[in-house]
């Protein structure tokens, strides 16, 4: 399935009885070049160990695996992950689970973080990296959940919705700048490596996809002492991104800070009382959850 076009995609899923499944993101690449350049862009290595959330056909992994020492390839659906089977069946170097990636909104599934704890151990110098054509429906979960978990990526090179790599990428003070942009950009550095209009794809989705990388910037990680915290305290702003921060502050924390507490703290950090938390680049919002958290 490496020479995933149209009409050998549509010919091949015929042949075994399958049709697409969109409660499963299944909406498979067709253009050759574009699955090339996910595969350039991951800037693959011989030790590194890939995490793929989607097989699908398999075609993506066939690019991946001779390049890398392993593949964890993760597929949901089971007529799918026996295709994959068939045609991934000459590469050693892959290893492919059925199962969900993610065990509820908030967690990776365990069976999912153990094989790639085991796998990471057999080499010091392995580098995790995820590389994947995302069903759109579990990319927000997948991508934060996974800067939450034991098995942090170097590098996140992923397909997703262009309406969410832009949130991703998105700068302070602008519609698209979310939860989502403080939490990755505090850690990591993000960018848009091409845009792609559904005619790429079969099924055609509805939107407009993106490959946006994400790289994983160790020192910036550093600097957030509870991430757990951070987490829960960025998402919390969010719910009320164009509500002043005093008042937000105000009504999330009432249990602990009084009124004069939440100005002083404010007044203490340079703020104004009309500031907002979509004004504030990542660094000053971990500089404000730092200073509640310490309070």
């Amino acid at each position: 399935m490496s020479r995933q076009t149209l009409s050998y995609l549509i010919r091949r899923l015929e042949e075994v009885g399958i049709r697409p499944k969109p409660h499963h993101g299944q909406n498979f690449l067709i253009d050759l070049n574009l699955l090339e350049m996910i595969a350039s862009s991951a800037k693959l290595e011989p030790n590194d160990l890939v995490l793929e959330v989607g097989t699908g056909t398999g075609s993506l992994t066939a690019r991946i695996a001779p390049q890398v020492a392993e593949v964890i390839t993760v597929e949901v659906d089971p007529q799918m992950h026996q295709l994959a089977s068939e045609e991934l069946i000459d590469f050693t170097n892959v290893t492919q689970l059925r199962l969900d990636a993610l065990a509820g909104k908030h967690r990776l599934e365990p069976e999912l973080v153990a094989l790639v704890e085991r796998k990471l151990a057999v080499d010091p110098e392995r580098r995790l990296k995820l590389v994947s054509n995302l069903p759109y429906h579990i990319a927000t979960p997948l991508i934060s959940n996974l800067l939450l978990s034991p098995i942090v990526p170097v590098s996140m090179t992923v397909t997703i919705q262009k309406e969410m790599a832009e949130r991703i990428c998105a700068r302070p003070a602008t519609k698209d700048y979310s939860a989502l942009s403080v939490w990755i950009q505090s850690q990591c550095a993000t960018e848009i490596v091409r845009v792609m209009a559904p005619t790429v794809f079969w099924p055609r989705p509805k939107v407009d996809s993106a490959i946006v990388r994400i790289v994983l910037e160790p020192e910036r990680r550093a600097l957030i002492p509870d991430l757990e915290f951070f987490h829960t305290f960025v998402r919390t702003l969010f719910l009320h991104r164009r509500k002043f921060l005093r008042g937000v502050l105000i009504a999330n924390y009432k249990e602990w800070f009084s009124k004069p507490q939440i100005d002083a703290l404010l007044a203490g950090l340079g703020y104004v009382e009309t500031v907002r938390a979509e004004e504030l680049p990542p660094e000053e919002i971990l500089r404000l959850a730092e200073a509640v958290r310490a309070m």
